[in-house]
């Protein structure tokens, strides 16, 4: 008995310091700690769970297997109905970006030349009233056009 404490109170010891043990050592310190350490939350088996010993499943092969347990006119049903919401969608997409490239493109071809011309009309505009004010003075441009305003007499 004694000589066990003394073995266990030197593997103690040596995994304190941080020492590797010697295998005869750490077999025995095993059993003997062993008996302790079985009992701590760290080891602690999962009792609560019967199926642990079963591999992790998806939930894609959770839902295959699910699939047995109804008739095969369900099943094809089932298949039928989203295999025609697939082609539905792919066929809804394709149209509309058909439809999209049509209104884009057509309102580009139909609205670029009335863009090109109010922008056009706009920098006539402008260059008309840069020549009037040069012609005629900065005041010209402010006032609207016509004769310059003429300052008032001072008697």
């Amino acid at each position: 008995m004694e000589s066990q404490e003394s073995s266990l109170m030197e593997s103690q010891a040596s995994m304190a310091s941080g020492k590797p043990q010697d295998i005869g050592e750490a077999s025995h310190t095993s059993t003997v700690v062993g008996t302790n350490a079985e009992f701590s939350p760290e080891n602690k088996p999962d009792s609560d769970d019967p199926y642990s010993d079963e591999p992790d499943e998806t939930v894609a092969e959770r839902l295959w297997g699910l699939t047995e347990m109804f008739p095969e006119s369900v099943r094809n049903v089932t298949y039928t109905v989203a295999m025609t919401t697939k082609a539905s969608f792919k066929t809804f997409y394709g149209f509309s970006r058909s439809a999209f490239w049509v209104v884009f493109s057509s309102s580009i071809i139909l609205f670029a030349p009335v863009i090109f011309e109010v922008e056009r009309v706009q920098m006539e505009e402008a260059q008309r009233t840069q020549q009037k004010q040069m012609l005629l003075g900065p005041n010209t441009a402010v006032s609207g056009g016509g004769m310059p305003i003429m300052p008032p007499l001072h008697r």
